[in-house]
């Protein structure tokens, strides 16, 4: 197994890392969720960066690699709209939306695979995945200012430019647009393989 696709792998070990952190509570905990959360989401550009540079792209990565994306990105919002801090401001149906898009993607992966075709990430979908990555952080942030050792985050949370309710939604909002807006692009460019079924 090459570098990239060992990438690929610990993202997937550290998104349930993440995912048991953030489920406990105890001292900065949450802080530390930040922590994995935010190495987890650099192995996503690091294992690209590598497969393309050092000309290592493989099926398994084609595959694997927006899976553990999605695998990560969904923990994130799962976990994010299941803490009582967050709960109110990421609303579960914004969750539902975005795993929607990324269900129909996988599966139309699954339908253009069964075939012998492999369909990797498009340029939209990475953009998506970064607005992704930079709103689990904000949130991710913003339960961490919690922790003891980054109450000093709450002060600016508490600013109006950069409060939950103000850039919290704005990129909630980013966010969701560019999921739905890139899971019907994605469709719509490889529709026909829906007409095949």
């Amino acid at each position: 197994m090459n570098l990239p696709n060992k990438l690929t792998v610990a993202r997937l070990i550290l998104t349930g890392v993440f995912v048991a952190t953030l489920s406990i509570d105890l001292p900065y905990a949450k802080t530390a969720a930040l922590f994995l959360f935010s190495i987890a989401a650099i192995t996503d550009f690091l294992d690209g960066y590598l497969a393309r540079k050092h000309d290592l792209i493989t099926d398994f990565g084609k595959l694997m690699d927006p899976l553990a994306d999605k695998v990560l990105m969904a923990s994130g919002f799962v976990m994010l709209c299941s803490q009582e801090s967050t709960r109110t401001l990421f609303p579960a149906w914004v969750v539902v939306a975005i795993l929607t898009r990324e269900f129909l993607v996988t599966g139309l992966r699954l339908v253009a695979s069964a075939e012998g075709k492999i369909l990797a990430a498009e340029k939209l979908g990475k953009h998506k995945t970064i607005w992704q990555i930079i709103t689990v952080i904000y949130f991710l942030l913003y339960l961490a200012s919690e922790d003891p050792g980054l109450q000093w985050l709450a002060r600016l949370f508490e600013l109006k430019l950069l409060s939950p309710t103000t850039a919290g939604l704005v990129l909630i909002a980013v966010t969701l647009i560019l999921t739905v807006w890139s899971g019907f692009g994605y469709l719509w460019k490889n529709r026909s393989l829906l007409r095949d079924m």
